[in-house]
This record gives structure tokens, sequence and C-alpha cells, in this order.
């Protein structure tokens, strides 16, 4: 049966990157035509793209800190949540991320079913 896996997507921003707005607008077609091959493909049940303003909360006394994506060496900069046999197979939907020249990083996941756990 399939499984569910979150391809998490880690690196730097665009703007951080210096790119240009052709070159935003040219990499926003790469995502769109992964995304139809993975609508027709039926395997992406859905995905979101994270603003990059981050801030966190640590430790026993909630330390609030917030960041910005320039301040990180790396970002996690969206998701997208895909159905698919085994890891193999999330491997192979995730090999058309369209920022691996960027140097960016996809890190899959397999959702945890609790249903399953005896």
């Amino acid at each position: 049966r399939m499984k569910d896996f979150m391809l998490i997507f880690i690196g730097k921003e665009y703007t951080d990157l210096g790119l240009s707005p052709e070159q935003m607008q040219e990499r926003m077609g790469r995502w769109f035509a992964w995304n139809q091959k993975m609508q027709e493909q039926g395997v992406v049940k859905h995905g979101e793209a994270l603003h990059p303003e981050v801030r966190q909360i640590t430790g026993p006394k909630r330390t609030i800190t917030d960041r910005t994506a320039a301040e990180l060496k790396e970002i996690v900069g969206g998701y997208y949540m895909v159905k698919a046999k085994d890891l193999d197979a999330a491997s192979k939907i995730a090999q058309d991320f369209p920022d691996f020249d960027l140097g960016n990083t996809v890190e899959i996941r397999e959702v945890l079913v609790f249903d399953d756990m005896e």
C-alpha cells in the first residue's frame, strides 16, 4: 500500500542568493511544472511554501528568537506531502526538485502512522 512522505525543502532563499526577478520567474515555472507532473501522476497530496521569517521558541524558559532567512545558514522553504510505495519511490519523485543546482536539499521523511505501531 502507498505511504505518505514529506519532502522538506532546505536551503537558501532566492532573495538571499541574489536571483533577479527574471530568474525567480523562471524558477517558479520549474516549480509549477514539477507540481503539474506530480498532479498528473496522482502522487502529490498538498504542499506549501513558507515565509522566510522564522520565530524559534527554545528551552524550559521558552526563549523567543526572531530570525530572517538571511541570518540562517539554511532554512526550510516549504514542503510537499506525497504518496509513494516506499522511500526509493519517494526519492524518485524528489529528483525533479528545481533547486538542486542552487545547492539546496530535499529531506524525505516517512509519515509515522500510529495505527501501524504495535
